[in-house]
């Protein structure tokens, strides 16, 4: 029986190094809780993330993307249970008009956080590819903002979600 054969993710014609902002969702590999923990539940302790020492490693990764890509901010993300969702801006390099040179690309930062987590732990923690929203407007920018902070509360929405004290698969 032949599988059917996989989409491209990305869109063929788009410049991922072009000025603007990004929406990346990437997951652990067979979609293991190995990141974090939403803890809290009740209205004096709303859903948060405790993160796993994995998962420490990709929010440090994460916070010190700008030392490696000075042309990136990371302007919000959450490390849930098994995937990462990072809301993130490439600027213009200064005094080049705006050209590519010197902007690294979506994938680039995506494969440095992958890599990084990898050398540290090991090789397979990560399912290939990623997912990726280019932001249109400010609006898109702060539903995706949204979308990010409200993330830990539905995460017993997820359908990979178990609740806590069961065995994971």
């Amino acid at each position: 029986m032949s599988l059917p054969k996989r989409k491209h993710p990305r869109l063929k014609e788009y410049d991922y190094s072009s000025v603007g902002s990004y929406f990346i969702t990437f997951c652990s590999k067979d979609k293991k809780q190995i990141l974090s923990r939403v803890v809290g539940r009740a209205v004096l302790c709303p859903p948060h993330i405790a993160l796993t020492p994995l998962g420490k490693v990709v929010a440090d990764c994460i916070e010190h993307a700008h030392t490696v890509y000075p042309t990136v901010t990371i302007d919000k993300y959450v490390i849930m249970p098994n995937h990462v969702h990072i809301l993130m801006t490439i600027h213009a390099v200064a005094g080049n008009g705006g050209q590519r040179t010197g902007r690294p690309t979506a994938q680039h930062i995506v494969h440095a956080i992958k890599n990084a987590t990898a050398r540290k732990f090991s090789k397979g923690l990560w399912q290939d590819s990623f997912y990726d929203h280019i932001i249109r407007d400010q609006l898109d920018y702060d539903t995706i903002w949204r979308y990010i902070d409200e993330n830990p509360a539905k995460w017993h929405l997820d359908r990979f979600y178990i609740p806590e004290g069961e065995k994971h698969p």
